[in-house]
């Protein structure tokens, strides 16, 4: 049916109508088209944007639906048609029947001696002879019984003026039943739409076309009536096309074209952040190189990927037990834990925490200061849980830049995050934390280990599962540590055994070796960070810096006329403001573009439905490119580990944490999926970590006792 034509998901509603209707008297009859939601629709794939829909609603009522409304009349015109049973609804409306309709009932009336004196002509008994543009004129606003009377005398009658007023009332009759029956399915139509969009009150445009529409006197007036009686919710406005066959399929093909040309723009833009299998085997190459690099003495010093020992030596065997305190510094936020590990049959860890501010004062004051205040709340946490004055052996997450010299030696580097304590930096945390706790001369503790939070998740996961080797975090930042052979390690002396080496791989590509895969987008976040020329790979993944990918992206978009109409709004200029957590959002199977919609509009970003598709194409793009990235830097890991044991095939598992991984609905799927492709030789696990930080610090403290109480023996 001319004008209602479909196009998948971007396309038709650009135009000003989601609704079209024809009424034609030409033998076209009458039909409508309407823009309808993707996952409504099931014989076509996909379910994400509108698709318009040809209604071919001329076949309402084939199946019987209608029969109680339908007339005598109805059915000698069904039954007279090329197409009996068939078209029952069109047969109601339409102007190809509405002059034939008014003829059946001007015979019928005659015949009954109700019209004409009884009498009837052979030009009125004749099929087709009173037209519908007959109908028109008889209900002009101006000398519409002279006209009745003219078309009465044209098939051959003499009427009276009772047969004229009569004629001219038939007319009003059967052109008002059809504006009715029009107005009531245009109604289900605009409910729908409603529906659909879960709007409160919509407002709607129906384009219409066609001769009775647009040449019968009231015709329209009373559709128009109608529709807005029938459903007051609904703004509607109607809006005439002109050649909807003509120029309107010219303007859903120039719609079509430039839509395509808008497509392939985008395409072209995203088409760098989209990696080849060869890509990422490319990266695991160079992963594995740096990770060489940052183990040999020779290259250490100017390896990226620093690869530092953690005089971790060994993951949990089951065999640990006893009660173990455990600090978490990282933030503004400090936690005092008491982890209590069982073996045997009351194999397990139980855990008990307490957390404590540190005021600003104190984190800009003396290095005395910000440790006395650690052990003050170790103190207030040993009285809280009745074990004042006990000592106990403690492992200590400390989340600030160190060298690490053994187990219980870290050396702080820089302070990050806000700290600015004086006398800690170039200083040992283990011997300041002792000095403090020598000052309090309340109760003395064993400081086992000083523990980084990534190794922490290894141990976590490693106590559950002994196949565990590898630790990966995956959230604001990212990073991974995994057992790797003494004989490797060669800032570390002897030959014998492994021991867990912190990889630092957030720097992997700090020496340019990435510049082929980073695009316009990783350099602008990467230069207005607070660190830029650093963490390259990190900015790349991280849960800390996707969100900014994304919305320098959308400006691109915008800035070409691709997005959002080619409007930047100021919200879409602020830094930050499209945060990680609304990638996980967006990329949700569950959410509705109706929702993705919202959430952009919290944002401050007014979007059309097809703006929605597009966000959530960049978001997929990015955050699989992230897990992509992440999976091959992971291949190199456990693939090493094989060849370091020359191995066929390696079982291993990677204990995994961080809010990226956890809460994107994609993203630990499209890295498994990475792993297995680039490392098919390893079969690789994922164990979720809980708490590696806390838990992590205590079970490595368990390890390191259960191994010193061996060697004493």
């Amino acid at each position: 049916m001319a004008g209602c034509v479909g196009r998948k998901g971007r396309g038709v509603h650009d135009l000003d109508a989601p609704l079209y209707l024809i009424l034609e008297d030409n033998g076209t009859g009458s039909n409508a088209c309407y823009m309808e939601e993707m996952h409504h629709i099931d014989t076509v794939e996909g379910d994400e944007g509108r698709m318009c829909i040809n209604m071919e609603w001329g076949a309402f009522g084939d199946d019987g639906v209608l029969d109680d409304i339908r007339t005598e009349f109805d059915h000698e015109i069904d039954m007279g048609s090329l197409n009996p049973g068939k078209q029952l609804f069109e047969k109601m409306i339409s102007g190809m029947y509405m002059g034939e309709l008014v003829r059946l009932i001007l015979v019928k009336m005659a015949k009954e001696e109700l019209l004409f004196g009884g009498k009837l002509s052979p030009e009125l008994l004749a099929t087709g002879r009173f037209e519908t543009k007959d109908v028109s004129d008889i209900e002009g606003e101006k000398d519409g019984i002279r006209k009745a009377r003219e078309v009465l005398v044209r098939l051959g009658l003499d009427p009276t003026q009772e047969d004229c007023v009569a004629t001219h009332r038939i007319c009003q009759i059967v052109s008002t039943r059809s504006a009715n029956l029009c107005a009531a399915t245009l109604a289900a139509v605009l409910r729908r739409i409603k529906e659909n969009k879960g709007e409160e009150r919509l407002r709607s445009t129906i384009g219409v076309d066609g001769s009775v529409y647009k040449k019968h006197p009231h015709f329209a007036k009373r559709l128009h009536k109608t529709v807005r009686r029938l459903v007051p919710d609904c703004d509607v406005r109607f809006l005439r096309s002109e050649d909807g066959s003509g120029k309107g399929a010219a303007m859903v093909t120039a719609v079509a074209h430039r839509l395509a040309d808008q497509h392939r723009a985008r395409q072209k833009i995203l088409e760098p952040l989209k990696l080849s299998r060869e890509q990422l085997l490319e990266v695991k190459r160079r992963m594995k190189l740096e990770m060489e690099r940052g183990l040999s003495k020779e290259t250490h010093a100017i390896a990226p990927v620093k690869m530092l020992p953690t005089y971790v030596c060994a993951t949990p065997d089951g065999t640990e037990k006893g009660d173990f305190l455990a600090l978490d510094l990282g933030g503004t936020n400090f936690r005092v834990l008491l982890v209590r590990v069982r073996n045997g049959k009351r194999r397990g860890v139980e855990m008990h925490n307490k957390i404590y501010t540190i005021p600003q004062e104190v984190m800009h004051g003396t290095g005395d200061e910000l440790f006395d205040h650690i052990v003050q709340c170790i103190a207030d946490f040993l009285e809280y849980m009745g074990m004042k004055g006990v000592s106990l052996p403690l492992g200590f997450t400390f989340s600030f830049p160190c060298k690490q010299n053994s187990l219980d030696e870290s050396i702080l580097l820089q302070w990050t995050k806000g700290f600015k304590a004086s006398g800690c930096e170039g200083e040992d945390v283990v011997t300041l934390l002792k000095e403090a706790i020598h000052r309090r001369e309340e109760f003395d503790l064993d400081v086992v280990a000083v523990v980084n939070d990534t190794v922490g998740t290894m141990m976590t996961c490693g106590y559950e599962d002994p196949h565990c080797e590898v630790g990966l975090i995956i959230g604001t930042g990212c990073n991974a540590c995994y057992m790797e052979e003494m004989r490797n390690v060669e800032l570390v002396e002897g030959e014998e055994g492994r021991m867990c080496v912190n990889m630092e791989w957030g720097a992997f590509g700090d020496n340019g070796c990435l510049e082929d895969l980073r695009t316009e987008f990783d350099v602008a976040v990467d230069e207005l960070s607070l660190n830029a020329g650093k963490q390259r790979f990190e900015k790349m993944i991280s849960g800390m810096y996707l969100g900014e990918i994304v919305r320098n992206i959308l400006i691109d978009f915008t800035k070409r006329g691709l997005l959002f109409r080619g409007r930047i709004s100021e919200r879409l200029k602020t830094r930050g403001i499209f945060e990680t957590k609304f990638l996980s959002q967006i990329e949700s199977d569950r959410l509705a573009l109706l929702q993705v919609r919202a959430i952009l509009q919290h944002l401050g970003l007014e979007s059309t439905c097809d703006d929605s598709i597009i966000v959530k194409e960049v978001c997929t793009v990015v955050a699989r490119r992230a897990a992509q990235l992440c999976g091959a830097g992971l291949a190199a890991v456990v693939d090493k580990i094989r060849e370091n044991r020359g191995l066929d095939t390696l079982k291993v598992t990677v204990g995994v944490d961080g809010t990226l991984y956890k809460l994107h609905p994609h993203f630990a799927k499209v890295m498994h999926a990475t792993v297995k492709d680039l490392a098919p030789k390893c079969d690789v696990s994922f164990l979720e970590s809980e708490d590696g930080s806390g838990k992590g610090a205590a079970l490595i403290t368990a390890v390191a006792c259960r191994i010193r109480e061996a060697g004493q023996r």
